[in-house]
């Protein structure tokens, strides 16, 4: 037998093209997910650096519902910021509107600042949706290919005992077949891994700039007079 990929294909057995067909759905996954978050963290990233200065001159110029509005905005829809730092700004408005922030200015700071918390938080959550499954597909992929391999190796090591052969000849054909899901297997958890360390220090970026951005907004507050 030939040891090119199509010959070796055509003699794996069931259980190995089970695992190739797992496999391959985790590539799928990955990918889609690889696709999503870049498309994701790059539009916050854009949107952020747009929505930064504007917000901030509003913030100069005393108008918060103007920058509550900007905040809201379908040109800010996917950034960081805008959904971190709007719920401080409503929550601040409303202080100001009902006159707790003039009774109360510590109390007032402090609502906006929960405020902006629950947001970080639920931003968070939504910036690491999918991170966990390219975690997961980076440190099981491998495994799998592996568990395709030890049934190849035992499929091998069966054939040799029925047929009576042996040395390596006899087997190595089989054995080679065994190998190929262990390939596929680093070949799909390879990337995955590479994607999950890259899209987690994006997250880790976001955050910082989210929490500068929300104390800078406490600051603001706590100045105003």
């Amino acid at each position: 037998m030939q040891f090119d990929l199509r010959s070796m294909a055509e003699h794996m057995g069931g259980v190995a093209w089970a695992v190739v067909i797992v496999l391959f759905i985790m590539s799928m996954y990955s990918i889609a997910v690889m696709i999503e978050r870049y498309w994701t963290y790059s539009q916050a990233t854009k949107q952020s650096r747009k929505y930064a200065p504007e917000v901030a001159r509003y913030l100069k110029q005393g108008k918060i519902k103007e920058a509550i509005d900007i905040s809201d905005g379908k040109q800010f829809k996917q950034s960081h910021l805008a959904k971190v730092l709007k719920p401080g700004l409503q929550e601040w408005q409303y202080q100001v509107e009902t006159g707790e922030a003039e009774k109360d200015r510590e109390g007032a700071v402090e609502a906006a600042k929960r405020a902006i918390q629950r947001a970080t938080a639920v931003n968070l959550a939504d910036l690491k949706r999918g991170l966990s499954g390219l975690a997961t597909i980076g440190a099981t992929a491998p495994f799998v290919g592996l568990f395709g391999t030890t049934f190849g190796i035992i499929n091998a090591f069966s054939g040799m005992a029925l047929t009576g052969s042996g040395g390596i000849g006899a087997i190595s054909a089989g054995i080679a077949e065994a190998l190929i899901t262990t390939a596929f297997g680093l070949f799909v958890a390879v990337p995955a891994v590479w994607a999950f360390n890259y899209f987690n220090g994006k997250v880790e970026g976001f955050n910082v700039e989210m929490d500068n951005s929300s104390s800078e907004l406490l600051d603001f507050f706590i100045k105003r007079g």
